[in-house]
């Protein structure tokens, strides 16, 4: 059966290998080729992943990081494609589905959305449903370090508080826009932003949404 996270795989897949090595993307200072090889160490290579997390090991990450954006763009995409190793605990549905969902969701936009003719998904609902309830579980991890207090609304009314603090600002959208502005892409999630200008403007130019 297919898994949401296999889909967006596949997704991602296609797209890198349409758009090529050297086009651009939403993830600052990263081409296709770049993109690539982080969705490629992050779950082949665990013994540098970590560097995405801990500052500790930011050397050896940006050393593999070098060694794979090296190899072959088509080897990028056809080991991105078939997926992690054998034994990687990726292989488990629950631990992909938990894991990659929304890495490989996000991902497929940076693709997408640094095209100049991107046009918005239309995702279906069940799909939405399971976006927000990823949002809902992470949302405070991943607002902390944002500069004003920040809460999340769906069109349906539902809201999840990503960062306590004043003054307030609330944005709404389906998840899925909601999840890429709180993943540092405010500029290009399509989402209502409401509360005080300058803490509006102070939330769009912050840095510090995401992990």
């Amino acid at each position: 059966m297919s898994t949401f996270a296999k889909r967006e795989r596949l997704l991602l897949a296609d797209l890198l290998e349409t758009a090529g090595p050297d086009a651009p993307t939403l993830c600052e200072g990263w081409l296709t080729r770049d993109l690539a090889a982080h969705v490629v160490v992050r779950e082949r290579r665990p013994d540098a992943a970590g560097g995405i997390l801990i500052k500790q090991l930011a050397p050896r990450l940006e050393k593999v990081m070098e060694e794979y954006t090296a190899k072959p763009y088509e080897e990028l995409i056809q080991l991105l494609r078939t997926g992690p190793p054998r034994f990687s605990p990726f292989q488990l549905k629950p631990i992909d589905e938990m894991s990659n969902t929304i890495e490989f969701y996000v991902h497929t936009e940076d693709v997408r959305r640094a095209q100049p003719d991107w046009t918005t998904r239309e995702l279906d609902p069940v799909f939405q449903d399971a976006l927000w309830s990823r949002l809902e579980r992470t949302a405070r991890l991943m607002g902390r370090g944002a500069p004003t207090g920040l809460v999340l609304r769906r069109p349906d009314g539902q809201t999840a508080v990503a960062h306590r603090g004043t003054p307030v600002v609330t944005v709404t959208g389906e998840p899925s826009e909601l999840l890429l502005f709180l993943y540092g892409r405010q500029s290009a999630a399509k989402v209502d932003v409401d509360g005080d200008q300058e803490a509006i403007d102070r939330l769009h130019e912050s840095k510090q949404l995401g992990i």
